[in-house]
């Protein structure tokens, strides 16, 4: 049963595309629209970009263009028709409400489309029509299929992106234009109009921002100086490219929003930022991001090659969505306090690691780096929901204990996967390496975590394992297939296990506690469960963050 394993991040694309696929799964506004066609208003920087989670085709295509380059969230690839003329669909497995829609033009061909027409599929009703590409709303509709159709065209379209959402316009973010307004007739009273300056509430970085500068969309500032500017509420929005570091960038204990003003990092609309700390040798306290404050929301960006774990959170209340961590030299996303000797009442708690994505990180003596690793010292509350860990050297998910610091509190991980740990996506492998996919426990220490709706595949050891936690888990709906090992090994405890699934062990699963006939073990033989588990695994985001995974095309639902 074991199979290739077919990445499908997002809108799709290949294994090394994947990552910065999550990391651009925000959308780009846009203001563009030419007179008498689309709203100059655009969608909100924090609607939902519904065309990352479809499929496209159209009537034709230029050599070297691609329907696919339409949700991609790159500006540089681009749909062009093979004619002046041709239509571009974005198309959904199920019904989808759309209400707006942003077509976006690559460079050098802007102002080039000319009439047009949205079209439901579906039935053939006209949404709306116009002339020049930009922001379109219409009467929300429920559609499997929408079509942008160029009636006519000056030269030949180049439509980057076709994004899609949920609401209608709304007045736009600053965009990459001009930062002063266009000039008006004022009243002889009224001076011409000029750019503020920002305010505390919106910051603007980018890679060749100054810690001096005003933080505007033309004078970016740096992400350690926003970081210690922005106010609860406010966002910091990081333009694409990369940031190249050497030294751990900290949010420091008691820079916090609050439960209703939040303080945001967030990827620029459409763009990828990359934070990277190749600089940094490989020691433990060189982290790359560390998150000590509270109620901060950190989303669509991705961290690389820190010395140690790529990012640390260690605050309360946060939440950390769409991000990537990648090729760090410890775990890639650890929950543990940020200090050493904090007391326990100061160990991070009630964070949410959300629709992010963990791979390739390796340490030196290839026995450390996991995906996620909410570990040690670990407070209550801790949520990990439609995450994916793959290719780490040691375990997908690592929730060790040991008696120095004593029991962490209890972790829930649902509706998540982690597949092919232990080897990297180079085929490196360690010897001394773990190679679960869901490592629970440590040292006799029971833990009542939770772990439901999961699936383990094709780790180099097993696929969940208690790992000597005695405690009473919750461990339901999850299944287990082709790991090296045993699916699932509880060799004691008082866990609680529930309509599992498990499939092509490699040695029969050893399950303690309390266990019924809704379980599916393995015992040398597949039970009819399994047969939706054949095929090469796939997995992607819908546009509403949920992990979708699949085995031979079929979404499977553990």
């Amino acid at each position: 049963m074991r199979t290739a394993v077919r990445h499908k991040l997002l809108a799709g694309g290949t294994a090394l595309a994947a990552a910065a696929a999550v990391a651009a799964a925000l959308p780009m506004a846009q203001a563009s629209g030419a007179s008498g066609g689309p709203s100059p208003a655009s969608v909100s920087a924090n609607a939902t970009n519904l065309s990352l989670g479809g499929d496209s085709d159209g009537s034709s295509k230029a050599s070297g263009t691609s329907y696919g380059n339409v949700r991609d969230g790159d500006m540089s690839t681009y749909w062009s028709p093979a004619g002046s003329t041709g239509r571009i669909s974005i198309k959904w497995d199920s019904a989808t409400t759309v209400a707006s829609i942003n077509i976006r033009e690559a460079a050098g061909a802007v102002g080039a489309i000319g009439s047009w027409r949205v079209v439901n599929n579906d039935t053939g009703t006209t949404l709306a029509s116009g002339a020049g590409a930009g922001a379109i709303s219409f009467a929300a509709t429920s559609l499997r299929k929408i079509n942008f159709e160029i009636t006519s065209s000056t030269g030949t379209p180049r439509v980057a992106e076709f994004e899609t959402y949920a609401s209608g316009t709304t007045t736009p973010p600053p965009t990459t234009g001009p930062t002063t307004p266009p000039p008006t007739t004022p009243p002889p009273t009224t001076p011409p109009p000029t750019t503020p300056p920002p305010s505390s509430s919106t910051l603007y970085v980018a890679p060749t921002g100054t810690d001096s500068a005003a933080g505007t969309e033309a004078n970016p500032t740096t992400l350690t100086s926003a970081i210690t500017r922005i106010t609860a509420g406010g966002t910091i929005y990081l333009r694409g490219g990369t940031y190249r570091y050497s030294q751990t960038i900290t949010i420091g204990q008691g820079n916090n929003g609050t439960s209703s003003a939040r303080k945001n990092i967030f990827a620029y609309p459409g763009e990828t930022p990359i934070l990277n700390f190749s600089a940094q040798s490989e020691d433990p306290a060189n982290r790359g991001l560390a998150v000590g404050g509270s109620y901060w929301h950190i989303r669509g960006i991705i961290v690389e090659r820190a010395g140690d774990n790529g990012i640390l959170l260690a605050g309360n209340n946060n939440i950390i969505e769409r991000t990537v961590t990648r090729h760090n030299r410890d775990s890639g996303l650890q929950l543990s306090r940020l200090v050493a000797n904090a007391p326990r009442d100061q160990w991070p708690a009630n964070n949410l690691v959300v629709s992010t994505v963990s791979h390739d990180n390796v340490d030196s003596d290839g026995e450390d780096a996991d995906g996620f690793a909410p570990k040690l010292t670990v407070g209550p509350g801790n949520v990990f929901r439609y995450t994916v860990a793959h290719n780490n050297i040691d375990d997908g998910y690592d929730l060790y204990t040991k008696s120095d610091t004593g029991a962490i509190g209890a972790v829930t991980i649902e509706s998540s996967l982690a597949y092919n740990n232990g080897t990297l996506s180079n085929g490196g492998q360690a010897g001394a390496g773990d190679r679960n996919g869901y490592k629970l426990g440590g040292e006799d220490i029971g833990v009542n975590h939770i772990v439901r709706g999961n699936i383990a595949y094709d780790n180099g050891k097993h696929g969940f394992t208690y790992n000597r936690n005695l405690g009473t888990m919750q461990v339901s709906n999850n299944a287990s297939i082709g790991n090296t090992e045993r699916n699932f090994t509880f060799d004691g405890g008082s866990s609680v296990f529930r309509n599992n699934t498990s499939c092509d062990g490699g040695s029969n699963d050893k399950i303690v506690g309390n266990s019924d006939s809704s379980n599916q073990f393995w015992s040398g033989t597949n039970g009819s469960r399994c047969s939706q588990y054949s095929g090469a695994l796939g997995w992607s985001f819908a546009s509403d963050g949920r992990l979708v995974v699949t085995f031979g095309g079929r979404v499977v639902t553990p």
